[in-house]
């Protein structure tokens, strides 16, 4: 099922109505700020277990998640205070930040170092769904092979729609990964990826 969502001033109706749908375990396609993302209730194992069936992908690989902002991002790592400056410059932003989990997290999000990927996207179309769920909404992206992501809804759909209890249209995106930092050393700040994200900032004084 496809539905058009106005990704500049949600509509409140529907986004009640997806948030909905992910609470009872639905498995859905939403835009980011960087690729469109298969994804549902980070505390929901059925709807883990079908994203892991729909990729292919073991279920050893952790998968990252959505939060709705920085305090809520607290909640499921631990940020030390010179992290949180960083992600306070940067988000929301096409990033992920790697961090130590919480005790909160679900142990598949973890990998076995204990870390996290979390994500606080510039989307208003996936925030307000993180914001009316109450909760993280796994994320992983919308590709069908590691070279193919799929940025038009239309064509999702297509791919991926008899899997998945609901696809939303957000536009079409120009896909582009997010840069990934590791901040799970507060000495040493790490750049696993260049992506989408400006890492200027970063040579700033924190």
């Amino acid at each position: 099922m496809l539905i058009k969502i106005d990704p500049e001033k949600p509509q409140e109706q529907f986004i009640k109505w997806v948030a909905e749908i992910l609470r009872k375990g639905g498995v859905i396609a939403c835009p980011t700020d960087t690729v469109y993302g298969i994804g549902c209730d980070m505390f929901n194992s059925e709807g883990l277990e079908r994203i892991y069936r729909i990729k292919n992908i073991p279920r050893s690989k952790p998968l990252s998640f959505i939060c709705a902002d920085l305090r809520d991002l607290s909640q499921y790592a631990q940020v030390s205070n010179s992290g949180y400056k960083i992600m306070k410059r940067l988000l929301p932003g096409p990033y992920t930040f790697i961090l130590r989990a919480s005790r909160q997290v679900p142990r598949v999000m973890m990998t076995h170092q204990r870390t996290v990927g979390i994500r606080v996207p510039s989307n208003d179309i996936c925030l307000a769904l993180v914001k009316e769920l109450g909760r993280p909404i796994v994320s992983t992206s919308a590709a069908v092979t590691a070279n193919e992501v799929l940025s038009d809804p239309v064509e999702i759909d297509q791919k991926f729609g008899t899997l998945l209890n609901l696809v939303i249209d957000g536009g079409i995106l120009v896909s582009d990964p997010s840069t990934i930092i590791d901040l799970t050393d507060d000495e040493h700040v790490e750049v696993l990826r260049e992506g989408k994200g400006d890492i200027s900032s970063l040579l700033a004084k924190r």
